[in-house]
């Protein structure tokens, strides 16, 4: 009776080993921190993946740059050290025209010309990332870019000189452009980069300026809503092949709907984080018309070159958006 019993409790035991082992396990780095609007959207995606498989699939966000730093991560996703995780889409612009499309200045300058863009480009994204054996889940837009300063800027020259954070090829190239001196920066070491003045400037959202405590040492922001960058949730093709049609399903319903609420979140979220910049001593200027000018100027001639570099895809793919 005894044995009976080791051997009842050894196979309980070894049954529930195997249905512990079952539970499917993913990372997912991003390189922002809890407290910005694309983690809090990853946080309720990947609770979104477990409620729906009873806990079966669990995926772990590592925030902020505490896994891999933002330009690791879509190689760690390629190569399967990481199953999921969020990029910037164009800080590998180098690696292809299609990833630097949403950088491009002036070309989508509001949230629904950015949705518009998105739709032209998606077909083009994903095929890209499925040859380099990855998969499109969802992109949602960061707030409009304007230029952090605390110098008065009326033209680009007065842009000259300045130590300019560059966190993407295409911001580097603006630099470039205007005479500034860029320096590659990722967003989790740029509060350290202003304290230290290694930068005194740099073009980017709200969301960073706010997330980063930017308002220590810049107090004027150019809205100048030059694009929407997009992020992009990625993930391994094998690793995805390799889920049951639950967990699948699963992925692609919470994705659908964290793109959604997304780029509703970001909408909402810019009047909010200009409102929290303002209220920590930051001046909203509105760019005069010659900074503007100067600035289109330079978006005009990088579309030029994107379209060049992009041939007969790209020259197609801006047809499609500008028809929508």
């Amino acid at each position: 009776m005894k044995n009976n019993a080791l051997v009842l409790t050894a196979l309980a035991g070894a049954l529930f080993s195997v249905n512990a082992s079952a539970a499917t396990k993913w990372d997912l780095p991003t390189a922002y921190p809890d407290s910005n609007f694309h983690t809090e959207i990853a946080m309720k995606f990947v609770k979104a993946v477990s409620d729906a498989t009873g806990g079966e699939f669990k995926i772990t966000v590592h925030s902020n740059a505490s896994l891999f730093k933002a330009p690791e991560i879509k190689r760690a996703v390629q190569g399967n050290q990481a199953q999921a995780g969020e990029i910037l889409l164009s800080n590998f612009a180098n690696e292809d025209p299609i990833y630097e499309l949403d950088g491009l200045p002036f070309l989508a300058t509001g949230y629904e010309q950015a949705w518009k863009l998105y739709q032209a480009q998606k077909p083009y994204l994903e095929k890209k990332l499925e040859a380099q054996g990855m998969k499109l889940l969802y992109s949602v837009a960061w707030p409009p870019q304007g230029i952090f300063t605390n110098k008065t800027l009326n033209s680009i020259d007065d842009m000259k000189g300045l130590k300019w954070r560059a966190y993407s090829p295409v911001t580097s190239k603006i630099a470039q452009e205007v005479g500034a001196h860029p320096v590659t920066i990722q967003q989790a070491e740029l509060s350290q980069a202003l304290a230290t003045g290694v930068v005194d400037s740099y073009m980017s959202s709200g969301s960073t300026g706010y997330d980063t405590k930017t308002y220590e040492y810049l107090k004027k922001l150019y809205d100048t809503q030059a694009w929407l960058p997009k992020n992009a949730l990625i993930v391994n093709k094998k690793a995805f092949d390799a889920l049951d049609d639950k967990e699948r399903k699963a992925l692609r319903d919470a994705a659908a709907e964290a793109e959604k609420t997304g780029w509703a979140l970001s909408q909402e979220k810019t009047k909010w984080y200009n409102e929290q910049l303002v209220k920590n001593g930051v001046e909203i200027v509105k760019p005069s018309s010659e900074l503007i000018a100067g600035l289109t100027k330079i978006g005009e001639s990088m579309i030029a070159d994107w379209t060049k570099k992009a041939g007969a895809d790209g020259e197609k793919l801006l047809n499609d958006y500008k028809s929508k």
